[in-house]
């Protein structure tokens, strides 16, 4: 946010004065992000988890327990995805098998064929067979408490292979963008001063076009003695690249316009600063936009270094990373980043 001083009276000229201003006359869009002014004056800790999900709660509203669960099944990793799927199948048919054994060794016939010793066993067989609709192989249920069992199970198995298959083509089918970030951001050098910046990758072999980042910034500011939270939308060198083939390197330069203008590492721990990031993108796989958020609280932002060069040499002379150096760093002489530069100006407090 580029902030001006009021020319009208030499008492408006501080910086506490020209951030309230800049405030007071920002919209809520400029200024809040949404969180709601009054509202984040109250927040303590995180607006965004590391993984960009907001650590907002909406409480009172029912019947969001089935929508939530659809969500995280569509957002997990695939290995956590299939084991809490064949996990939930075999605890079901677990379920029936004992309802089975608990009708006793006569409730279920023609399992002696099977070769098996335990009668829990047998019923889960005979269990996993109706559940599936593969067959029993000769097995059946005697009694009407065990072809209750049996109907239930022959309506409940279909029905859970059918949810079980709309999960697993929703999750093929979504589009959505795995965009990498570094593990902090960093204070480091840059030009004739010194710049905020983090590296993303994406993750995903698919192609993104026309990426375009907004960074935010909010923290504790005082405010006529009063400590009050600020957002600050950060100016970027480049907020928009057409292609992203291999990796960008985010970068907010700190000069005098800049709201991280001479600040230290203690400003940011005492103001409770987090960075606010969101990545928008074109996908081409699906023709559709994508994005991605991500934060950075004030501990995670590094001081007194770099990133390490990422590029490297490929057999055939084409462009090429190392993803796994996205994080890397290299270290500088102590406060050759935590002393602001002389162009930067006075801090806001």
């Amino acid at each position: 946010m580029d902030i001006q001083a009021d020319p009208v009276t030499p008492s408006d000229d501080s910086p506490s004065r020209i951030a309230a201003k800049s405030f007071a006359t920002a919209t809520p869009d400029e200024s809040d992000l949404g969180f709601g002014r009054v509202a984040a004056q109250a927040v303590r800790g995180r607006f965004l988890s590391p993984d960009g999900h907001s650590t907002a709660r909406k409480l009172g509203l029912k019947g969001q327990r089935t929508e939530q669960l659809y969500l995280r099944a569509l957002s997990m990793p695939w290995q956590s995805f299939l084991l809490y799927l064949v996990g939930g199948v075999l605890l079901l048919n677990g379920v029936f098998a004992l309802g089975y054994r608990a009708l006793g060794t006569a409730a279920l016939v023609g399992t002696d064929s099977l070769g098996l010793d335990d009668p829990f066993m047998r019923a889960f067989v005979y269990s996993v067979g109706m559940f599936t609709t593969t067959g029993t192989d000769g097995m059946h249920a005697v009694g009407p408490t065990a072809h209750g069992l049996t109907i239930a199970q022959s309506l409940i198995g279909p029905l859970v292979g059918m949810v079980a298959l709309a999960l697993i083509v929703a999750r093929l089918t979504r589009p959505r963008a795995a965009i990498l970030f570094s593990q902090s951001a960093v204070i480091a050098p840059y030009e004739e001063g010194r710049a905020l910046m983090f590296r993303i990758v994406n993750e995903l072999p698919s192609e993104l076009t026309e990426v375009t980042a907004s960074v935010s910034m909010t923290w504790f500011e005082n405010i006529e003695g009063q400590r009050e939270r600020n957002f600050h939308q950060l100016p970027l060198e480049r907020k928009n690249v057409t292609f992203f083939p291999l990796h960008w390197t985010i970068v907010h330069p700190i000069d005098e316009r800049s709201p991280l203008r001479g600040v230290t590492p203690e400003r940011l721990r005492r103001g409770e600063a987090e960075i606010l990031i969101l990545i928008s993108a074109h996908e081409e796989t699906f023709s559709t936009q994508v994005s991605v958020r991500h934060s950075y609280a004030w501990d995670e932002v590094t001081w007194d270094a770099k990133f390490t060069n990422i590029f490297i040499n490929s057999i055939d002379d084409a462009l090429a990373i190392d993803a796994e150096r996205l994080s890397r760093l290299d270290r500088l002489p102590e406060n050759s980043t935590r002393s602001p530069a002389t162009h930067e100006g006075a801090a806001i407090p």
